[in-house]
C-alpha cells in the first residue's frame, strides 16, 4: 500500500435541527393554561361580589369541618366533607337557602328596599316610644320631689334635660346648700334622700345607666395626692352605691367616671359652687344594646302583619325642663354632651 493510500480521510458529522423557528408549540399550551387561570380567578372574584354575607359564611362553613352542623353529621360518602347526600342531612346541605341564588330582579331589590325602609321606621318608632317613657319618668320624678316637703326645698338644685345620651338627671350645689362635705365624698343625708328617691323611680326603666362626678376648679394644695379626678370618681361611686342599695339592679350600670373640672356648668365661673353636681343618664337603648338592629327587624316584620296607626308621640319639653332655673346662667342650660358616649 502507497503512502498515498494512507492518508486519512475527514470524517463529516452532520447535525439535524429538529422543530420549527418558535423552539415548538410548547408554549402555547403553557399560555392556555395561564389564561384557563386567569379565567377561573376573574370568575372567582364575581362570584365573591356577587355573593351576600349570608352566602359567604355559608361557604365558610362548609369547609370548617369543626363547625357544628359539619362534626355533628356524617355526609353522603359517610364522612366530613365526602360529597353531599340526597337527603339534606349532607354535609351543610339545606333544604332552607341554596348556597348560590340567581341574579335578583327588580322586584327582588324593590323588596330589598323596602325591607330597609320598614326597619328604618320601626328604629324610629322605637327611639319615639323611648323618649316619651323617659318623659313619663322625668314627670314622675319631679312629682315625686314636689311632694316631699324636704325634697321640694332643693327643687332648684334637681336638674332634668335631654342630650343626645338620654335623659340627665343632674343634682347640683348651690351656695350655702352643698351635696356633700367639702372636699369629701361624704354625701349628706339629703342628698342621700334624693339619690334614693332617683332610685326608687328609675328603677324600673329598662335603660342603663351613666353616672359622673363633676366638681370647680378650685384645686387642692400643692403636692396633694388626692386631686379634683379622685374626688369627682369617689363621689360617682358613692351615688352609684346609694342607687343599687335602692334596688337599681347592679347590671343596668354602664359606667361610673369622675370628669373633674373638663365639663363646667359655669365655663365663665370656674370656681363656683354650681359647678360641683352627680349627673345621672339614662342612656338611649340604641347607643348601649347590641341586639337594636335585631330588635326593630323583628318590630318591622311586626307591623308589616298589622294595619297602621298614628299613635301622639309627641313629649312635652316642659317635662325636660328644670322647675326652677332662675340661678343658671343666661345660656339657659347644660353643655349638651356629644351624640356618642364618652367614657374617660
Amino acid at each position: 500500500m502507497s503512502e498515498e493510500d494512507k492518508v486519512e480521510q475527514p470524517i463529516i458529522i452532520k447535525k439535524i435541527k429538529k422543530g420549527g423557528g418558535h423552539h415548538g408549540g410548547a408554549w402555547k399550551v403553557a399560555y392556555a393554561d395561564f389564561v384557563t387561570a386567569m379565567m377561573a380567578f376573574f370568575l372567582l372574584l364575581w362570584l365573591l361580589n356577587v355573593s351576600t354575607d349570608e352566602q359567604k359564611n355559608a361557604i365558610s362553613n362548609y369547609f370548617d369541618p369543626t363547625h357544628p352542623q359539619v362534626s355533628s353529621s356524617e355526609s353522603g360518602a359517610g364522612g366530613v366533607l365526602g360529597g353531599l347526600s340526597v337527603a339534606p342531612k349532607g354535609a351543610m346541605a339545606t333544604n332552607v337557602q341554596p348556597i348560590t341564588s340567581p341574579q335578583p330582579s327588580g322586584s327582588a331589590i324593590n323588596n330589598k328596599s323596602s325591607k330597609k325602609s320598614n326597619i328604618e321606621k320601626a328604629k324610629e318608632e322605637l327611639r319615639k316610644e323611648e323618649n316619651k317613657r323617659m318623659a313619663k319618668a322625668a314627670e314622675a320624678l319631679k312629682k315625686a320631689i314636689e311632694a316631699d316637703k324636704e325634697l321640694n326645698a332643693l327643687k332648684d338644685q334637681f336638674l332634668v334635660d335631654m342630650t343626645p345620651e338620654g335623659l340627665r338627671i343632674q343634682i347640683i350645689d348651690k351656695d350655702g346648700n352643698p351635696m356633700f362635705a367639702s372636699g369629701s365624698a361624704r354625701m349628706f343625708q339629703k342628698t342621700q334622700k334624693l339619690l334614693e328617691k332617683i332610685g326608687n323611680i328609675i328603677k324600673d326603666q329598662p335603660n342603663e345607666l351613666s353616672i359622673r362626678g363633676h366638681t370647680d376648679s378650685v384645686p387642692y394644695g400643692t403636692g396633694a395626692a388626692y386631686t379634683n379626678w379622685e374626688l369627682s370618681a369617689d363621689r360617682a361611686n358613692s351615688s352609684r352605691r346609694v342607687l343599687i342599695n335602692a334596688g337599681l339592679p347592679n347590671e343596668r350600670v354602664n359606667n361610673v367616671a369622675g370628669k373633674a373640672d373638663t365639663e363646667l356648668l359655669f365655663p365663665d365661673e370656674p370656681t363656683r359652687s354650681g359647678n360641683r353636681r352627680i349627673s345621672i343618664t339614662l342612656l338611649k337603648e340604641e347607643l348601649t344594646n347590641p341586639d337594636f338592629e335585631k330588635k326593630a327587624e323583628a318590630a318591622a316584620i311586626k307591623s308589616e302583619t298589622k294595619p297602621e296607626k298614628e299613635t301622639d308621640t309627641t313629649v312635652d319639653p316642659d317635662l325636660l325642663s328644670p322647675p326652677d332655673s332662675s340661678f343658671l346662667p343666661k345660656m339657659g342650660t347644660f353643655k349638651r354632651t356629644p351624640g356618642k358616649i364618652e367614657f374617660p
